[in-house]
């Protein structure tokens, strides 16, 4: 009898399961149609090759212009920037704190690197617009400190907690006797580190880069703060506009055309996102699986 309602027990936790795991892949199909649905009619009135690579958006001129070309590679540096910045640091930061750093360290550092996960992006928008900027202007002697640099620098701050946190629990879950046994053949503890025990949890550090470039590329609130929101061809110093503070900023009184292209905007960057992680997974995660089949 006990046999039999555990059977049952695991049935319906299956059953659960299953449900739960078909509501989420059924809410990501509903987000694709719907974007789909509401993205096609502007794409197809304004033309696709005068929407993706178009120069000028003025979306509000008596003749206005819908290209979107200027996000696109805003959206693109911004995010490369924010990697080359905060991937080192994410992780070399979990390295440490996962393998070299005393127990009270790593307690208090993990605890920043929490509150800094549960920092909401305004504030850290507010920070970068009352210290950041201000202190670009003044550095590199500039009309305004609002620009893509400060944007690359504040997304790479917010990519962080995700870095690090993902990439110690990948570390720390490394079996012990893997760096027992490279100790023991005469490799130096940063040797075993970074020779046995990183290619050990690469899979969880990859994982750890594509939840970075998931926030960094899905960032709004914050980097129109710092940014300028500016729709300008992306230059270093200058003030921009990404894909999503191009929707965010508009919305409220978007009509017509113009709030069709706004979710023509909102697909393009749906579908950005799923090909930077579908490429991440494949060459990062592919790679690691690569390694354990050799």
């Amino acid at each position: 009898m006990t046999k039999i309602k555990k059977q049952a027990f695991e049935r319906v936790i299956h059953g659960i399961f299953l449900i739960l795991g078909l509501v989420t892949v059924g809410c990501v199909l509903l987000i694709t149609v719907y974007l789909i649905i509401a993205g096609i009619p502007a794409i197809a009135e304004i033309g696709l090759s005068e929407f993706l690579f178009g120069t000028e958006w003025k979306s509000t001129s008596a003749e206005p212009k819908f290209g979107i070309l200027p996000f696109i590679l805003t959206s693109v540096y911004g995010t490369a920037g924010a990697i080359v910045l905060g991937v080192p640091v994410g992780f070399m930061a979990a390295v440490y704190l996962a393998k070299v750093a005393p127990k009270k360290v790593k307690f208090a550092v993990e605890a920043a690197v929490n509150l800094l996960a549960g920092i909401p992006s305004v504030v850290y928008g507010l920070v970068g617009m009352m210290v950041l900027v201000p202190g670009i202007k003044q550095i590199f002697n500039l009309a305004d400190g609002a620009s893509l640099l400060a944007s690359i620098i504040v997304l790479a701050i917010m990519i962080l907690p995700s870095i690090i946190k993902v990439s110690i629990t990948s570390l720390e879950a490394v079996p012990k006797e893997y760096e027992e046994a490279s100790l023991a053949l005469g490799a130096t503890k940063i040797e075993t580190y970074f020779k046995v025990s990183v290619p050990a949890a690469k899979s969880g550090i990859a994982t750890a880069v594509v939840l970075g470039v998931g926030r960094a590329i899905g960032e709004a609130m914050a980097v129109m703060m710092v940014s300028g929101n500016a729709p300008n061809m992306p230059s270093i110093f200058e003030s921009v506009r990404f894909l999503t503070t191009a929707v965010a900023s508009e919305m409220a009184y978007s009509q017509g055309l113009q709030r069709q292209a706004l979710f023509s905007i909102a697909l393009v960057l749906f579908l950005f996102i799923m090909l930077i992680n579908a490429s991440l997974n494949f060459f990062l995660k592919g790679k690691s699986r690569e390694g354990k089949n050799k």
